[in-house]
């Protein structure tokens, strides 16, 4: 055999090595053993409505050497509904995602090999995006969440952030020890004996409308209904800042708006839930999503979902659910949130700041930073904002600077 031949036969076995104990973790099957939580506790003021593991491998690439997932989720302009389907079916053989590999099928054996940790709660986000746009928004979340959660476990679903750049990202809070991962997902193993599967079936086949609402938006609301009603757990959006530990709560949503005069939610949000393995209203969620999906109208498959499920059969007392006011979860609204960033100019406003992180420490479990309005904010020195992580993170350091 030639010199060159055998070089390159070793550089493919240890390649080969790397790779599968980088990637290799023991199979498991699920069980129904899940530890019990407690019941919900609401936070003073807080009155509730009558209706990858730190033995990885780190691998530093660089732009160029990893191959970052360009986002193949994004349907055509102005495309007419003959013409999205006519894409979709195109595009369908490439869009890793929605199929089963090799890789994604030790999606449940790491998620309970994280879950063995005697975790205090089990946490889920998603991220669907590029690993090199998991920033400073993202980060503070993860920060907050296991500052006010100790012992807490979080499992990240998302193939950009399963591999050696999201490792190098996430290694900041692998270092202090925090129980994380990011996962490859399996959706067709999340969806399977589940309403959503006859879903992707249908997504599948090439017949069916996606929409004009990108993709892998209705992925995460599918991935996020799918994961809880598996395993059971918190749920939450990447844009959230945590105050006080939710490790007690129990099938639980959030309110995002009231009807002034009756004090009734009038809008739920699905940004973050909880809510027990196997629970019967995550299975009317999927059911809903399967049989009434629409993905050219924003929202109608996330937070108008919950809401109409709820609507309709959610005052059920075997639920035993809790519906938070918005003060629980989304104690300030899109329109209003801007000044939060804002530093104190006046003494009335001095005052109106000390306030505002008074009562939300006190009577809100998280702030949703409605991510759309506040992406480019700078946090300013003084500010509600600047103020209530400071005293609610362990890693974030300089705060004006690490928000954008």
């Amino acid at each position: 055999m030639g010199s060159k031949k055998l070089a390159m036969l070793v550089i493919f076995a240890v390649f080969a090595l790397l790779n599968l104990l980088y990637m290799e973790s023991p199979t498991c099957t699920l069980s129904d053993d899940k530890p019990p939580f407690k019941p919900n506790v609401p936070l003073p003021g807080t009155t509730v409505p009558m209706s990858t593991s730190s033995s990885s491998v780190s691998v530093v690439v660089s732009d160029q050497q990893e191959k970052e997932e360009i986002d193949p989720l994004l349907p055509p302009p102005k495309a007419t509904k003959t013409e999205r389907i006519s894409w979709f079916r195109r595009n369908l053989p490439e869009l890793e995602i929605l199929k089963s590999t090799t890789k994604s099928k030790r999606f449940h054996g790491r998620v309970l090999e994280l879950y063995n940790n005697n975790c205090s709660a089990q946490f889920f986000m998603v991220w669907l995006s590029p690993a090199k746009s998991f920033g400073p928004r993202e980060m503070l979340a993860v920060d907050t969440l296991f500052t006010t959660n100790p012992g807490a476990c979080l499992v990240i679903l998302s193939n950009s952030l399963d591999s050696p750049r999201g490792y190098t990202i996430l290694k900041l809070f692998l270092d202090q020890g925090f129980n994380l991962v990011a996962v490859t997902l399996d959706i067709p193993f999340l969806v399977k004996n589940t309403p959503a599967e006859a879903w992707l079936k249908k997504l599948k086949s090439g017949k069916m409308d996606p929409g004009s609402i990108p993709l892998f938006m209705h992925l995460s609301d599918l991935t996020r209904l799918a994961v809880l009603y598996k395993y059971g757990g918190v749920y939450l959006d990447t844009d959230i800042i945590f105050l006080n530990s939710v490790t007690g709560l129990r099938n639980a949503i959030g309110a995002q708006s009231l009807d002034p005069e009756t004090k009734r939610w009038t809008r739920l949000n699905n940004a973050v839930m909880v809510f027990d393995i196997y629970h019967p209203l995550m299975h009317e969620f999927l059911q809903e999503y399967s049989t009434t999906f629409d993905g050219n109208r924003w929202g109608y498959n996330s937070p108008y979902l919950v809401s109409r499920v709820i609507t309709r059969l959610g005052h059920k007392p075997e639920y035993n659910l809790t519906i938070f006011p918005p003060n629980g979860f989304y104690p300030v609204n899109w329109l209003k949130i801007p000044r939060l960033f804002k530093k104190p100019t006046t003494t009335g406003e001095v005052k109106w700041v000390e306030k505002t992180v008074q009562d939300m420490t006190k009577g809100s479990y998280m702030i949703h930073l409605w991510n759309k309005v506040t992406r480019k904010m700078k946090i300013e020195e003084g500010s509600v904002m600047h103020k209530l992580i400071s005293t609610h993170c362990t890693v974030c350091g300089n705060i004006t600077d690490y928000h954008t």
